[in-house]
């Protein structure tokens, strides 16, 4: 009798362990705990620690409230101004409602990324080339908002969104090198045209100060020519002497046309070898001809 009694209490202690153990349900810091019984929807949220559950009659399930990182896989479009692109993003989400998150939809993560592919696609073809590749941030904060505004009531709140790479065919990328190319080339040709015409007034400026000083000039000759002369390779001709360019600058018009024309005069005045030779002789026949006589 004591013996059967002992063993009908071991029984219910292992009965009750084993009621235990299967009630006993530990939720991770990270988690939170939704219950159902009997397939309704328990209130309350399991939070994190040791919990307890009714056997067999309650069903836990745990989501995950930390921030999941999301690739989403690269989605070709056609942007406004007609050029064909291939963008991949990813996306940062979090669960805020685990209750929503698990009775609202499905499957949370697929809806999302399902979201996402979609609303990339969207935002391609609503935006232009210059706008992918240089203006990033807006098309970030609008692909949030479209992805936000349905996830709202699944219980989800995304975090961010970010575009990884926009992916561009061979020959818009040939194109877009040439137009740089050509652009800066117009930027350096502009600048030489610049710096021509500030070059020019500061010459136009140098040569009216030289006009009222003609020594100026002058100085100005003699550091070309010392300048020329520094290298060992050239070599400097004077076609007419210094002196003559000054006194051309100091004369008046009337001096400068008297002048030519006595430098002409000498010229046509100055004997000739040949008619030298005529001259010496003529005179040489007459002393003979005198002798003779």
């Amino acid at each position: 009798m004591v013996e059967g009694l002992v063993i009908a209490v071991i029984a219910i202690i292992c009965v009750c362990g084993i009621c235990v153990m299967a009630a006993a349900r530990v939720v991770k810091q990270y988690e939170r705990g939704v219950v159902f019984r009997l397939g309704r929807l328990r209130e309350g949220i399991r939070k994190p620690g040791f919990t307890l559950i009714v056997p067999f009659v309650d069903r836990l399930h745990k989501i995950n409230m930390q921030i999941v990182t999301m690739p989403v896989p690269a989605q070709d479009g056609i942007t406004r101004d007609n050029v064909t692109v291939r963008v991949d993003a990813v996306i940062y989400f979090k669960v805020v409602d685990a209750a929503d998150a698990l009775i609202r939809v499905e499957d949370y993560r697929f809806a999302v990324s399902q979201m996402a592919q979609t609303s990339l696609r969207s935002i391609i073809g609503k935006s232009d080339l210059d706008d992918l590749l240089s203006n990033r941030e807006k098309l970030n904060q609008g692909l949030e908002l479209m992805i936000d505004s349905p996830s709202v009531g699944w219980g989800v709140q995304i975090d961010r969104v970010e575009i990884k790479d926009v992916s561009l065919p061979e020959t818009m990328k040939r194109s877009m090198a040439r137009q740089a190319e050509a652009d800066r080339e117009r930027r350096a040709r502009v600048i030489n045209a610049d710096a021509e015409l500030q070059a020019s007034k500061k010459l136009s400026e140098a040569a009216q100060e030289m006009a009222g000083q003609p020594a100026a000039l002058q100085l100005r000759l003699l550091q070309t020519v010392v300048a020329v002369a520094a290298e060992k390779n050239s070599t400097l001709v004077l076609p007419f002497p210094v002196e003559l360019l000054r006194f051309l600058e100091r004369a008046t018009p009337a001096e400068k046309e008297q002048a030519v024309r006595a430098v002409s005069g000498a010229v046509e005045r100055a004997p000739t070898p040949g008619a030298k030779e005529d001259k010496r002789e003529g005179e040489e026949s007459t002393e003979d001809e005198e002798r003779t006589k």
